[in-house]
């Protein structure tokens, strides 16, 4: 996602912006945009890996001690490639630069099918901003998550995402994953002949919307960039007042008309079946041989720890020092971690209520029971009869409020404030022009090519369930997650509609024989809530878990951690050493 500079990942987002849109504004959430939001990413890009084990080639595992990775058999070409590393620009992707801007950037060859080495290539873009020190110590590989998110641009931001200590150390590369941004990408087109963005365009930064999430139903475009031709009211219509059922055949509808686009504009066609995260952790170790590196020293994000993990999972004997940071649970189903999410956005909620109510400015009334009370009551009324706002010929509605509140809750407190901002201008002025500027703000800059990401997450699972499962969760979303439960309905069927979609099951991942792995878990986590954290270090058989009492999405890279958090992860990556067992950071200490 590229913001404007005043909106870089560690600051909050700012209101006094410019560059408000006309009367286009936002798209409004259609009626199976909250559906769309659950495949396309909800849950961050959970997935699994999906890919059949006999169309995987088998890996050559090198014994522990061997200096030099194996390469697996019939991958030999695409392992001993030769790498073209350029100068290139320091911004705004892979361009090449006559100037020395401390970038390079590549682009290499990989299979497009793993179980067929000898047909059909695609291409993998990175981009590596080069060590600073005087002693280089390897390369760090990184990944800001999604899926969907560019590994290219999150590393543009190298002094933003990255201690001092890091940059000095590691040249660290970021990768733009197959189906996304400079590498070969899936490309779909609305109907209007409107491109999706390129993914997370500069800017973006770990505690940014997650692509398909709820927020990022506001932050930046409809998640579902599909015109309704049948139903053109539709698109204006809010889920909230819309009963499950009769959202099935919209939902179905959609899908299948937004699979055609994609398929029809992107080249390899054949890209749609192979943009799942086993691929991806393939291609990550080819990545990682042509780095000259025998061991994958990776920071992971949100999607990319479980990029991570099942990396470790595929090449343990390859795993060096792996950080992953905002972790999912691998052995859950996609409709477990929807469920998870959404009750993890409530959970977050009542943080920022409490926060709130513990300060001089806050404009809900009550405890915290009812200041919750009082913004679902908000997101309802508005829905009904949306708030009037600088701009007299568009108010906003009450998904509008839900989806920039949600975006806040992925900042820590100190992002919060804005909230107080904006909700006090409703509820005291009738007014939500607040709101207004923030969803121009981000409208005007849209988040990532949804195709790739309903891509990667559909390939990620199974179709599970049937029509009344469906239903049954839409109700027990609206029991637990009252607030949040319309971001995050029946992504199974959406997937089924898809039509590209895994076959096998969800499962825990151990790594036997990886290197100590460090996972980070925040107690106020909305996206990825604190218990997967736990899980995935309880799962891997090195992991080890590092947690952070704060609020907002992932720990290393959000403003609000302190330098335990840094100083933990900077040990490890520089010098091997784990952090302490059980160690908990609390606040910003």
């Amino acid at each position: 996602m590229k913001h404007p500079p005043q909106n870089r990942p560690d600051r909050p987002l700012s209101t006094g912006v410019s560059d408000a849109r006309g009367s286009g504004g936002l798209r409004r959430r259609r009626v199976s945009a909250g559906v769309l939001a659950a495949v396309a990413g909800v849950c961050l890009g959970v997935g699994a890996g999906v890919v059949p084990a006999a169309a995987v080639p088998a890996v050559g595992s090198a014994p522990a001690a061997s200096s030099k990775a194996a390469v697996p058999k019939g991958l030999e070409s695409f392992y001993g490639q030769k790498v073209e590393w350029y100068d290139c620009v320091a911004t705004a992707g892979v361009e090449k630069s006559a100037d020395k801007t401390g970038f390079q950037c590549a682009k290499v060859k990989v299979p497009l099918d793993y179980s067929k080495p000898d047909g059909q290539t695609i291409e993998i873009a990175m981009k590596k901003h080069q060590a600073t020190g005087s002693v280089r110590q390897g390369t760090l590989f990184v990944n800001p998550g999604g899926p969907g998110y560019s590994g290219v641009e999150m590393v543009e931001n190298n002094e933003i995402q990255f201690s001092p200590a890091l940059n000095q150390a590691y040249d660290i590369i970021g990768f733009d994953p197959r189906g996304v941004g400079s590498s070969t990408p899936i490309t779909c087109d609305d109907g209007a002949g409107q491109q999706p963005a390129k993914a997370a365009q500069g800017g973006m930064g770990v505690n940014d919307p997650q692509p398909g999430s709820l927020v990022a139903d506001v932050a930046g475009d409809d998640p579902t960039p599909f015109r309704d031709a049948e139903n053109p009211a539709a698109d204006g219509g809010a889920e909230a007042n819309v009963g499950f059922p009769t959202l099935i055949d919209e939902i179905t509808k959609d899908f299948k008309q937004e699979e055609a686009n994609c398929a029809a504009h992107t080249k390899p066609a054949g890209l749609l079946d192979h943009v799942d995260t086993v691929s991806v952790a393939r291609d990550l170790d080819v990545l990682r041989a042509l780095s000259g590196d025998q061991k994958l020293n990776y920071l992971g994000f949100s999607y990319g720890t479980y990029l991570g993990a099942h990396y470790a999972e595929l090449f343990p004997a390859n795993t060096g020092r792996m950080v992953l940071d905002g972790a999912l649970d691998p052995s859950l189903s996609l409709s477990e971690h929807i469920l998870g999410q959404a009750r993890g956005f409530e959970r977050a909620l009542r943080n920022y209520v409490a926060w709130c109510q513990s300060g001089q400015s806050c404009p809900l009334s009550g405890d915290v029971d009812a200041g919750v009370r009082q913004i679902g009551d908000i997101f309802t009324s508005a829905n009904q009869t949306p708030v009037p706002s600088s701009d007299p010929n568009r108010p906003v509605t009450g998904e509008e409020v839900k989806q920039v509140v949600g975006l806040l809750l992925y900042s820590p407190e100190a992002a919060w404030g804005t909230v107080n901002e904006a909700l006090g201008q409703v509820i005291n002025q009738h007014d939500a022009s607040t709101f207004r500027t923030i969803v121009d703000q981000l409208t005007a800059h849209p988040l990532v090519n949804m195709g790739a990401t309903v891509g990667i997450n559909c390939l990620d699972y199974r179709v599970e369930g049937d029509m009344a499962a469906w239903t049954a969760q839409s109700k027990e979303l609206e029991r637990i997650a009252p607030r949040f439960a319309t971001i995050s309905e029946a992504g199974d069927l959406g997937c089924q509609a898809w039509g590209h979609t895994g076959t096998q099951p969800p499962k825990a991942l151990h790594a036997k024989g990886a290197a100590p792995i460090l996972v980070i878990g925040t107690t106020g986590d909305p996206a990825t809530p604190h218990e997967w954290a736990v899980a995935l270090a309880d799962q891997l058989d090195s992991g080890q878990l590092l947690t952070w009492e704060g609020n907002g999405h992932t720990a290393y890279a959000s403003s609000g951690r302190g330098p335990c958090v840094i100083k933990a992860v900077d040990t490890y990556l520089l010098s091997g050493t784990m952090p302490k067992k059980g160690l908990t950071c609390h606040g910003t200490e």
